[in-house]
């Protein structure tokens, strides 16, 4: 609509992801800690760390970047990353790369998106249910994919 600078806008957002995801990372990391050392309740079950760990060492590098793109999955990705012992370095590389794609891919495909489609707010709600289900779209795949797998 040319209300900002859209160069402002995706370096202050960029960093601003990025930024987001290293505190969350870190609180995961410094939290973690007592986790391991907490009994076992309803909630919790040292073993869901075990796994996790176990995730992230084989898929940590892909889900940081593509957890990005799935609501409420990138919420929790880069705190259960640090509480999994992620490598530091290996998640500064793809939380970098994360938000870059995430932040210029939405913010540029929205961009396109309002120059290229007149009067866009008023479908801007089914604009939404089209995000949200591509959004779901992955979970639904993998889960699918997993139910396959185990139930051969």
């Amino acid at each position: 609509a040319g209300y900002m600078d859209i160069w402002q806008l995706l370096i202050l957002a960029t960093i601003c992801a990025i930024g987001g995801d290293q505190l969350n990372y870190y609180m995961g990391k410094t939290a973690g800690k007592a986790l391991f050392n907490r009994e076992d309740s309803f909630f919790f079950r040292k073993t869901h760390l075990d796994k996790a760990k176990e995730f992230y060492d084989k898929h940590g590098s892909k889900t940081i970047v593509l957890a990005r793109f799935v609501p409420v999955v990138r919420t929790f990705a880069p705190a259960v990353a640090g509480v999994a012992d992620m490598s530091y370095s290996k998640f500064v590389t793809y939380n970098i790369c994360g938000g870059f794609l995430w932040v210029w891919g939405m913010t540029l495909a929205g961009y396109g998106l309002g120059s290229l489609v007149p009067n866009i707010g008023e479908y801007i709600h089914i604009v939404v249910l089209i995000v949200i289900f591509s959004s779901i779209i992955p979970i639904i795949f993998e889960y699918y994919k997993h139910k396959r797998k185990t139930s051969k």
